[in-house]
């Protein structure tokens, strides 16, 4: 969940995943700031390296 909404951080991956953009999942999701998705995607991002780099 992204902090102080009911927004899983699963329905950005979904997003993402169908080819949506970050602007349509904001337009749709106004409880998510933008600043809380761009970190939950940096964090995405540090864990998807960390792991390539164990493996």
């Amino acid at each position: 969940m992204f902090v102080g909404t009911r927004v899983p951080l699963q329905a950005l991956v979904d997003y993402i995943e169908g080819g949506h953009t970050l602007a349509e999942f904001l337009d749709d999701f106004p409880t998510v700031s933008r600043e809380q998705a761009i970190a939950a995607l940096e964090q995405a991002k540090a864990l998807l390296i960390a792991d390539a780099r164990t493996a």
